[in-house]
């Protein structure tokens, strides 16, 4: 499953439709140095206030078939907390639920409430006409091979997504690496998006979010396989709404301790593709970018890069 590093990246991303202009989106650097593997130090801003429509992948790193181990184990040795909540996050307790909200031929949908959240939010959840609130975590798991395998997660009280492409055999059920957060991004002592509603439809498995400002997100699932997991976004800004549409966060120490460690973007799409590291990066435009490792990671070694690109501005479909 070898890819070139930027070839996969950066070239031949299919378009949403063509109905839309092409647009380019500002990134913007606010990382904060950490010595903990554990917290998400790395916050990548995406902003554009005409983009409307965008994807967003989940990608194998371009080492993967150089390495048979992956390291998955948490290390809290440099960390003021040890796996339980952050020592400066509120505490809202909850009953412990699980709940099968769908088990189709394709795809099994999961709700999980947790014992405790830091948001108290309780979203209701509508999937294919069944209705249900409370979650913390909805998992998608595909089930084409020979056990289910997780390869999306996402999260109503605060509006993080993970995505990963299904994992190589050798890797069991593979990690998630990057989160992110899409829609109107707020700051609520970390970067946020308040859901107020979420429908879920199975055919085709599609994402429809309204939001507390008023705006809408509409998130279909294109692609789960071991070479990608891909969504594509259109929004409908709602009330008070800025340019940015959407949060990378993510976790760096050094280069070789790091869920991303380097940014690769076009700023056109028929641009010469380039490469800078994570601390070298202050502000960039592009058309299309990859937030990923070129080098083996000893922390999530399997965890996919997360690329953003196919920006289009216009109407909402």
């Amino acid at each position: 499953m070898h890819r070139s590093l930027v070839a996969p990246a950066l070239l031949g991303l299919a378009c949403i439709t063509a109905s839309a202009a092409p647009a380019r989106a500002t990134i913007e650097n606010e990382t904060h140095p950490t010595r903990c593997a554990e917290e998400d130090n790395v916050s990548l801003n995406l902003a554009g206030a005409a983009i409307r429509r965008f994807r967003v992948e989940a990608l194998p790193p371009a080492y993967l078939a150089s390495i048979e181990q992956d390291r998955t184990a948490p290390d809290f040795s440099n960390c003021n907390f040890d796996g339980g909540a952050h020592p400066t996050d509120p505490r809202y307790t909850f009953k412990e639920r699980r709940a099968v909200l769908h088990d189709g031929p394709r795809w099994q949908i999961v709700g999980i409430t947790l014992p405790s959240f830091w948001r108290p939010q309780r979203v209701p959840v509508r999937i294919d006409g069944r209705r249900d609130r409370g979650f913390h975590m909805i998992q998608l798991f595909d089930k084409t091979g020979a056990k289910p395998l997780e390869a999306l997660v996402m999260y109503p009280s605060d509006g993080y997504w993970r995505l990963k492409p299904l994992p190589a055999p050798r890797f069991g059920d593979g990690v998630y690496g990057s989160s992110f957060v899409m829609g109107p991004v707020e700051q609520a002592g970390r970067p946020v998006a308040t859901i107020t509603s979420i429908a879920i439809d199975t055919q085709p498995l599609r994402f429809t979010l309204k939001f507390a400002n008023g705006g809408q997100a509409r998130v279909d699932v294109r692609e789960v396989s071991e070479a990608r997991t891909t969504l594509d976004v259109s929004l409908k800004p709602g009330r008070r709404q800025g340019a940015r549409f959407a949060v990378l966060r993510s976790m760096y120490v050094e280069p070789d301790n790091a869920d991303m460690s380097e940014v690769w973007w076009k700023t056109t799409p028929d641009a010469a593709p380039r490469t800078r590291a994570l601390p070298e990066v202050s502000k960039l435009e592009a058309a299309d970018v990859r937030f990923g490792r070129s080098i083996p990671s000893r922390h999530n070694t399997s965890a996919p890069d997360i690329r953003f690109g196919d920006f289009r501005s216009g109407a909402s479909r």
